[in-house]
């Protein structure tokens, strides 16, 4: 199977897919059924309804979906009845845009789940605001509208109670899949022919990926009762295998060496394309899992790991035999830790063997601990209300956007759907400029191509059959890919708006031209307010992200310092340290993304920076390697040179994250700590000369993230 025909299948099984199919069946089933009994205006306002109520339904534990959709339907109702009496007053229908567009913004405090139900509220607002309604009219439209979010989220919650595992193998399998993605960016790094830099750009940017899918594979695991609780093997077997995969990471990230010399020293003999090749192949054996986990059918491997690793070993002695002056020791250490990969994908396919039991391990008590819990009381809100919280700030600077989106289509523009500005105005303005500025390119972009599109289907399709047709799948496009590449949601979804216009008796050329100019205005709206209205550029946050990862770092080399001094480590608070480490520079690794998408004027030490990320990568990658070899060796002691080769790191590390603290305190006099010693290998054995080794790599490391710091705060 190809990688083409893998990628297809994974969309088709995804819960993107599936979610894009059901929002579709959702807002037209309303406006089909009571348009054949002749009350399309009835079936419109469901459909509308529908439509409001689906912005919040993302993926996430069923409570939350049920909790976040009937908040959301009693808000929209609200907001409708609300605007359909005030509407008819320029001046009151503004201070409601006004007071809204801040109240609904600021939700944003208690997480995303949160700030989407105030954005289902804003859309509600926008789309009522130029409806001709009368006072008699406004609570039965707005009682149709809220009946219409009932419906969706009670076709929502039957579809999760007749498939109640599919979230979580969608979850699982697309975990998978940016993991064997991560894999083979690794393969990279043997390859004489790739650039170091790039590979490593690419490897902490795929690094951020898998620390989102990771984070949603818990929030639905761990976070719904059915499954941690689950008494049979099927739940147990999902978690397990999510321990599985975790820890395969694990093994991935800590598999470190000096990528340079090794091209140099082995890339003439080609042993280095051979590796490449095996761990390109462990990569699509895990796809290939993924896709099977994902689309729930069963797997059996057809791939000759086994074989290939024997090939690869015979290889390895040939280059030895050939080659006596080249030591051969790295070679020997990647051909065991690729035997070790390849068990632990082979572990990861027990998921299959529906026969065999799945052991317990933890329980709810204990998965509660490795995802975060938002609670929602008053005292968050009233700490963000200043100018010191980015929320804060983002909510000023909607609600002055979204008054002057109202007040441009008010006063100058008088199109029969001047709301779109304000509704363009509203999604595009993102608290991040980069983001601001991505979306701002891809709304204009997708809106005039899908407006080319468009018009093409109704000049050049006439069956109204055929334009039905094109219209559903449109739908289905728009609402599938609106998680994961908005450009072609834009793109689909302005020809299904003309289609629908169309069959409403409305010129398709005229809401063409209207809705490109409504576009690029509302676009225009969000990025002089993302980048004149309190902005905040990432370059000024970098220094709290650094500080997290260093934080968590140390926190890493504690654990390794107990394991030295044979302290016995609890499973979970290990995993927990790792997470925290991993969470920590995927957030620094966004942030640096999102800096390079800003003006080049507002970047700052990019180098530095990205060689920070970098260090901090190599840092952690090489801790993982130790603790886990020391953890599964089980010695009473070791040599007392290494526990002071960690301590001297994590002095290192600890004085660069109090730099990193504003106002940085001036640089102390005695710099004693930060140049790495030299520690004593005489009279040792072999593997703890090699452990000696690898702590002297961390303390250079350590020191190096200490230079880069202060060239990143010069």
């Amino acid at each position: 199977m190809s990688p083409s025909t893998r990628s297809v299948q994974y969309f088709f099984s995804s819960q993107d897919f599936s979610d894009g199919v059901r929002i579709t069946l959702s807002i037209l089933i309303p406006s089909l059924l009571f348009g054949q009994l002749g009350y399309l205006e009835t079936g419109i306002t469901l459909s509308t309804g529908a439509v409001c109520v689906s912005v919040v339904d993302t993926p996430g534990p069923v409570a939350h979906k049920r909790n976040g959709m009937l908040i959301t339907c009693l808000s929209v109702f609200l907001v409708a009845v609300l605007t359909g009496f005030v509407r008819s007053s320029v001046v009151l229908m503004g201070l409601e845009v006004v007071a809204l567009s801040f109240v609904f913004t600021m939700l944003l405090v208690y997480g995303n789940r949160a700030s989407l139900v105030g954005t289902a509220s804003l859309l509600i607002m926008i789309l009522m605001m130029d409806r001709p309604l009368t006072p008699a009219q406004v609570l039965p439209y707005s009682g149709l509208v809220l009946a219409g979010g009932l419906w969706y989220m009670a076709l929502a919650l039957i579809f999760y109670r007749v498939r109640p595992y599919r979230p979580a193998q969608q979850a699982l399998g697309q975990c998978i899949h940016a993991i064997s993605q991560f894999l083979e960016i690794k393969a990279e790094f043997y390859s004489a022919t790739t650039n170091l830099d790039e590979d490593y750009r690419r490897l902490v940017a795929q690094q951020v990926v898998v620390s989102e899918k990771q984070d949603a594979v818990r929030e639905v695991l761990f976070k719904s009762r059915q499954i941690v609780n689950e008494s049979t093997s099927v739940g147990r077997r999902m978690v397990l295998t999510f321990v599985d995969v975790v820890d395969l990471y694990e093994h991935i990230t800590a598999t470190y060496y000096d990528y340079a010399a090794l091209r140099e020293r082995y890339g003439p003999t080609g042993v280095l394309d051979d590796v490449a090749r095996l761990i390109r192949d462990l990569a699509v054996e895990l796809d290939r899992i993924g896709l099977a986990i994902q689309a729930n059918r069963p797997y059996r491997s057809q791939a000759d790991l086994t074989g290939q690793l024997e090939r690869l070993k015979q290889r390895t002695d040939a280059v030895s035999a050939r080659h006596p002056e080249v030591s051969s020791i790295v070679l020997k250490k990647i051909l065991v830790n690729l035997r070790n990969l390849t068990q632990r994908v082979r572990d990861i396919l027990n998921y299959f063997d529906r026969a065999a039991l799945a052991p317990a391990r933890g329980g709810a008590a204990e998965y509660n601990q490795f995802v975060s819990h938002q609670e929602i009381e008053g005292k968050a809100l009233r700490d963000n209300l200043t100018f010191n919280s980015s929320v804060f700030r983002h909510s000023v600077r909607m609600t002055l956007a979204c008054l002057v989106g109202y007040i441009v289509s008010k006063f100058f523009l008088h199109g029969h759907h001047g709301y779109w500005i304000l509704m363009t105005t509203t999604y595009m303005l993102k608290p991040a400029f980069s983001l601001t500025k991505q979306r701002n390119y891809q709304r204009i972009l997708g809106t005039v191509v899908g407006g080319v599109i468009g018009v093409a289907i109704l000049l050049l399709v006439k069956d109204k059959t055929a334009q039905f047709a094109l219209l559903v799948v449109l739908m289905v496009v728009a609402y599938s890919f609106q998680r994961i590449n908005y450009i072609v949601t834009v793109i689909s979804l302005t020809p299904y708006l003309l289609i629908l216009f169309s069959f409403l008796g409305l010129g398709y050329l005229d809401v063409v031209e209207e809705r490109i100019l409504d576009t690029v205005i509302g676009c225009i709206i969000a990025f002089m307010a993302g980048y004149l209205l309190f902005p905040r550029w990432e370059s000024d946050q970098l220094r709290d992200f650094m500080r997290a990862v260093l934080q968590a770092n140390v926190s890493y080399l504690q654990k390794l310092a107990d394991s030295l001094a044979g302290t016995p480590i609890q499973a979970t608070d290990y995993r927990l340290t790792r997470k925290t480490v991993y969470v920590s520079s995927a957030n620094l690794a966004a942030a640096f993304q999102r800096m390079l998408s800003e003006p080049k004027s507002k970047q700052r030490n990019s180098a530095q920076v990205h060689q920070f990320v970098v260090l901090n990568h190599i840092l952690s990658s090489n801790i993982a390697t130790i603790t886990s070899a020391v953890l599964a060796q089980h010695r009473p002691a070791y040599p007392a040179e290494g526990m002071r080769a960690v301590k001297q790191a994590m002095a290192v590390l600890s004085r660069s994250q109090k730099k990193l603290e504003a106002p940085a305190p001036p640089a102390p006099a005695d710099t004693a700590l930060i140049e790495p010693v030299q520690l004593k290998k005489a009279d040792l054995t072999a593997d703890d000369r090699l452990l000696l080794e690898q702590l002297e790599f961390i303390q250079k490391v350590s020191s190096d993230i200490g230079k880069v710091t202060e060239a990143v705060l010069a």
